[in-house]
This record gives C-alpha cells, structure tokens and sequence, in this order.
C-alpha cells in the first residue's frame, strides 16, 4: 500500500510549486494506491507548469493521479514572485549568490521562505522549490 507522506515527499516540488503559483490543491490523499491531488489554477499557462513539474519528478507519474481545471477567479501570483527549484550542489549561500547577487544576503531567502527555512542550517534538497525575494 502507498505512503501518503512518501508520496507527498517524492511530489514535494509539485506541490511547493503549486503553492508558489497560487494553485488550489482541494485533495491532496491516497486513492487507489496513488497519491491523488485535485484542484485548480488560475489559468492554462499554470496548470502546465505543474504538468511539466510533475514529468521532472516521474516522466511516467505511475504513482499520481492529478486532476486540474481552471479557475480565472483565483488570483494570479504575483508578477514580481521569482522561484528557483533546488539542484544537487546548492547551498543557501550559492542560490544567494547567483539569484540575488551575494552570498551574503542567503538570509533573504530563509525571510523569504519560512515555511521551508528556519535558519541558516536549514537543510535543502533537490527539487525544493524556494521563493527568490524581490531585490
């Protein structure tokens, strides 16, 4: 039987994703032995952009059932809100350094993404998907 926090863990930059985005996720369980996420985006460009980021985890998503409409009524993200999806190698410091132009502002991104980073020793893994501020 499917783990629904394993699940949510291997999808974790969908749905960070999803949430940077202003998609709304109504289900987010275990159905069929699949994680099932439903809800809806704001417009087409959007609902794509999950469908792109669920192919980068699982080009086959075997393991995902995902039912998206479109939802004009949901506000669009802010223009000014710059994402960055985590790669092997990163470190605060190194996104800081390429995304805001210092190492030294990582501190930023931990203002920036509290519900992802505590504090400098926060731990970041390939796939997170963090929310670069406005400079």
């Amino acid at each position: 039987m499917a783990d629904l926090e394993e699940l949510k863990s291997k999808y974790r930059s969908v749905l960070d994703l999803a949430k940077a985005k202003n998609v709304r996720l109504d289900h987010c369980h275990i159905q069929d032995d699949k994680l099932f996420i439903s809800g809806a985006a704001p417009n087409e460009d959007l609902k794509n952009a999950i469908w792109t980021e669920i192919k980068s985890v699982d080009e086959s998503f075997s393991d995902l059932t995902c039912e998206l409409e479109i939802d004009s009524s949901i506000p669009l993200p802010s223009p000014d809100v710059k994402t960055y999806t985590v790669v092997a190698g990163d470190s605060l410091w190194k996104i800081a350094q390429n995304e805001l132009g210092n190492g030294a502002l990582f501190h930023k991104l931990i203002e920036a993404n509290p519900d992802k980073l505590e504090n400098e020793n926060s731990v970041i893994h390939p796939g997170d998907v963090l929310v670069i501020p406005a400079e």
